[in-house]
């Protein structure tokens, strides 16, 4: 976008912002397990859709597109945060010392066990059973088939169910997933200072001069 933007549209986005900072940033936490990479990449993504806000905006569907961007997002920096751990594990390795699997917690709660999951199941099942969006909107937001979305939430829940302890039934699995909808950090007490920071990496406050 240009430098110079009429307030309409920046009342557009910053309505936008309000709207769905608080989802964005809930399912950042699920898809990492870190409430401040949550305000980062939650930021970080509305900052993304501003610079490209005249295609946003024309979109069938904005937020499923704001969901994937997220999404996107955590799993790059998970896998950055992966390469990481290797890397130190390498160190110590070399040198001789014990290093403990930090993936590997003594008491796996359903937060660690959503970690274990490989990534597109822990997606599926976060949009699925923790923000309650139908099979439908979890497709468009990751940019996969329906049948994509019905097989690796399956799967994802079943193998919750092993990681969360031998017995539990489905339904006992979806409700604990479905529980850290609450159990999330309220972003709402956040929005301000992400979108302070939004702006501080030339959001929509500077670009229109505000």
């Amino acid at each position: 976008m240009g430098t110079v933007v009429d307030d309409a549209t920046a009342a557009e986005f910053h309505a936008f912002f309000e709207r769905h900072y608080a989802e964005l940033s809930r399912l950042a936490y699920l898809l990492t397990g870190d409430a401040d990479t949550a305000d980062d990449l939650a930021s970080d993504a509305l900052l993304a859709m501003w610079r490209r806000w005249d295609r946003v905006r024309a979109a069938d569907h904005p937020v499923a597109y704001a969901r994937g961007v997220v999404a996107n997002l955590a799993r790059s920096r998970i896998r950055s945060a992966v390469r990481e751990r290797r890397r130190v594990s390498l160190f110590w390795s070399q040198r001789g010392e014990r290093f403990d699997d930090p993936d590997v917690p003594a008491v796996l709660d359903v937060q660690a066990a959503l970690r274990r999951l490989p990534f597109r199941k822990r997606a599926c099942v976060v949009l699925r059973y923790a923000l309650d969006l139908s099979e439908r909107d979890t497709a468009l937001a990751l940019g996969i088939s329906v049948g994509t979305v019905k097989s690796q939430s399956s799967r994802g829940m079943a193998e919750l169910g092993r990681l969360l302890g031998p017995g539990a039934t489905a339904e006992e699995v979806q409700a604990t997933v479905a529980s850290q909808r609450a159990a999330a950090p309220t972003p709402a007490r956040r929005s301000a200072r992400a979108s302070t920071r939004a702006e501080g990496r030339g959001g929509w406050t500077s670009c229109t001069g505000g």
